[in-house]
């Protein structure tokens, strides 16, 4: 049982990249480039996305270890494989996972067709997961105590968070001169189902006592989770409709939240590009079908080693420990803040198109090649996460461009990405894959992630006042 448990904490840690989109990001060609910065210079007009398929996303990885490493047909046994990651990992090892799908996506010019203000709108549902490796509870179940006389095992590793929601989104893009795009967008957050477990503290220890066979144990114990609409799936006695239930929440009937982005795109000449965007800037207040589980005390014992968990130990131990360390359930609404995420970007566009003495407005495209660096910051429970990405972009025609990326992040120095972007007609098409190295075997893959959409291209001077 001890081993179930122990594999079950490490492998939840198989998970994936932040929320660091460094190949959409300031890839303008893309409309979908405007969800990860509201103020982007989009070149193309008005469109509308295919329901369900104008934006896919899954991020995987590891920070710390790969299938590989537990998995590998290499004649190591598990429970080696198991152990050598467990004393290769740290409690500082963080891991995260993202995924979304676009269901509505559309945007629209609005006031002078030759002007680039924009009011778009849509709907996207996501899944957020962002745990810490909990190396001290994954060793104490795996292993128990009795080859760690005199460690202290850390309950504060315990820190992860998961949330499933359905996001509403508006947002507007305004060009305030010829040099300056501003944008926002306002959105409304439904929860479907949210879990958490984080700021615990305590610890478990054991040491020697005074004759052979006696130990003197102390538990401390702070630990929290908090649910909502999660717990009753886990029920045994549970008789609704998942699907309906699951629906019903994603409409506004799930825990309700506000949040904000915020983005701008500057020229300081021509051919140079700022940017920088905030995103999620918001909350969701957790008041519906509440349950909040607690584990919180503190015992001592000396004695023969026992059995807190079981009714059978002996005497009044258990009793006591249960009266020490008491475990409890409660229904307190909470608010829980969403992860911020923080772009900026600089950008060298060159090899103009178009003749250089041509008074026009400041746009990429007079340019066939444009490189330059991104930068990614994005909160986290524990501590934030960082990268760094290099970028050149090159359009081959009108209808064709592709970027390439180099970026050096928590998880890789080897990550190298390529988008494509064209469209045929009225249909446009995108493709992002990140960390192309990791490819030639997917199972040692530390990274990996993939995006693609389809839009439809409206008419260049469809215009809505």
């Amino acid at each position: 049982m001890r081993k179930s448990y122990a594999i079950i904490l490490i492998l939840c840690c198989l998970s994936a990249t932040a929320q660091n989109k460094q190949l959409l990001y300031n890839f303008t060609a893309i409309p979908q480039s405007a969800m990860v910065n509201p103020g982007a210079d989009l070149k193309h007009n008005s469109y509308v996305g295919i329901p369900l398929l104008s934006g896919l996303s899954a991020n995987f990885g590891s920070t710390a270890f790969s299938a590989y490493d537990l998995f590998a047909n290499d004649g190591t046994s598990f429970n080696d494989k198991l152990r050598n990651t467990l004393e290769r990992v740290s409690s500082n090892d963080r891991v995260l996972l993202n995924e979304q799908v676009e269901i509505l996506s559309a945007a629209f010019k609005i006031g002078r067709w030759d002007q680039k203000n924009y009011l778009s709108f849509g709907v996207y549902q996501e899944f957020d997961f962002v745990s810490f490796v909990p190396k001290d509870p994954a060793i104490l179940a795996l292993y128990g105590n009795s080859n760690y006389i005199g460690k202290r095992f850390d309950l504060s590793h315990l820190n992860a968070q998961a949330e499933l929601l359905t996001v509403f989104h508006l947002g507007l893009r305004k060009e305030v001169s010829d040099k300056l795009i501003l944008g926002a967008r306002g959105k409304i957050y439904s929860s479907i189902a949210h879990a958490r477990t984080m700021r615990n503290s305590g610890y478990i220890l054991t040491e020697e006592g005074t004759g052979p066979n006696v130990y003197d144990q102390t538990i401390a114990s702070n630990v929290t989770l908090n649910t909502s609409a999660a717990a009753k799936y886990f029920e045994d006695d549970y008789d609704g409709n998942t699907t309906n239930d699951i629906i019903k929440k994603a409409l506004f009937g799930g825990n309700l939240g506000l949040g904000l982005d915020l983005g701008a795109t500057y020229y300081p000449k021509k051919n140079i590009q700022v940017t920088a965007s905030l995103l999620d800037i918001g909350f969701i207040n957790h008041s519906k079908e509440v349950k909040n589980y607690t584990y919180k005390g503190f015992y001592q014992y000396n004695g023969i080693n026992p059995n807190f968990t079981g009714p059978s130990t002996s005497g009044s131990t258990y009793d006591e420990f249960k009266r020490a360390v008491v475990y409890d359930s409660t229904t307190t609404k909470y608010n829980t803040l969403r992860p911020i995420k923080f772009n900026a970007s600089y950008q060298y566009s060159y090899h103009g198109k178009n003749d250089e003495s041509c008074n026009c407005s400041p746009d990429s495209d007079n340019y066939r090649n444009a490189i330059g660096a991104q930068l990614f910051f994005q909160t986290l429970p524990k501590s934030p996460t960082a990268a760094l990405t290099g970028f050149y972009q090159h359009t081959v025609s009108s209808g064709f461009q592709y970027k390439a990326t180099y970026t050096i992040d928590a998880y890789s120095y080897t990550n190298l990405g390529l988008g494509i972007a064209g469209n045929v007609g009225k249909v446009h098409a995108y493709l992002l894959a990140d960390n192309l190295l990791e490819l030639r075997d997917i199972a040692k893959a530390n990274a990996f992630s993939l995006q693609f959409g389809f839009n439809i291209l409206l008419k260049e001077r469809t215009t809505f006042y």
